[in-house]
């Protein structure tokens, strides 16, 4: 079982969506059978068996044991991952680009940033895997607590420097062999924690 999985695909998406589909995939993260699910999640076999064989059908859940049981087979699934994102490129044409936004200041440049890093990667893996092959990458995640804004913004422009400067050493965009990788680097405000209504 993955530890995440990307979905690209437009109806695997809108299944993984479905509210019932999606609290059996959680349920799936051991294997279990429509019989145990139909029992833990309170509904009749039938219905979690049209579930199941939707989730089966666009790759989420996969066959993982059958069993025998005097005439009968009684199958087993598993999630194919213990979690999963969808891909901005299950959105198609009116997914959000980094291109189309102007500002590269904005918390919608940022968002989409993060969504081409998701599909690009998400994509990359895809492949990897197929391949039976690694994926080379490298995420760096910190928090750091500025006193100021002045000293937030000097530490962007030290940043901004920096990378420049790493970035003009050792790019060459005539090394033959060599292979282009994108770097992004991002800084957010945390959320504020919100207090729970009781």
């Amino acid at each position: 079982m993955l530890d995440v999985e990307v979905i690209e695909e437009p109806a695997a998406a809108a299944v993984a969506l479905d509210a019932v589909k999606s609290q059996l995939l959680a349920q799936l993260v051991t294997p279990a059978s429509a019989a145990t699910l139909a029992a833990r999640v309170g509904m009749a076999r039938q219905k979690v068996n049209y579930h199941l064989r939707a989730l089966e059908e666009h790759k989420l859940v996969r066959l993982a044991e059958e069993r025998q049981w005097g005439g009968l087979t009684e199958r087993l699934l598993v999630a194919t991952a213990s979690s999963y994102v969808v891909s901005p490129g299950a959105l198609g044409p009116i997914a959000v680009d980094p291109e189309r936004t102007a500002d590269r200041l904005s918390a919608s440049y940022l968002i989409a940033l993060g969504a081409r890093l998701v599909r690009e990667v998400g994509s990359l893996w895809h492949r990897a895997r197929e391949a039976n092959k690694a994926l080379a990458t490298l995420a760096i995640d910190t928090e750091i607590r500025f006193r100021s804004p002045a000293e937030r913004a000097a530490f962007t422009h030290e940043l901004t420097q920096a990378v420049t400067a790493l970035a003009a050493r050792y790019h060459d965009a005539s090394a033959p062999g060599g292979r282009p990788h994108r770097v992004v680097l991002a800084a957010h405000p945390l959320p504020t924690p919100t207090k729970e209504t009781t």
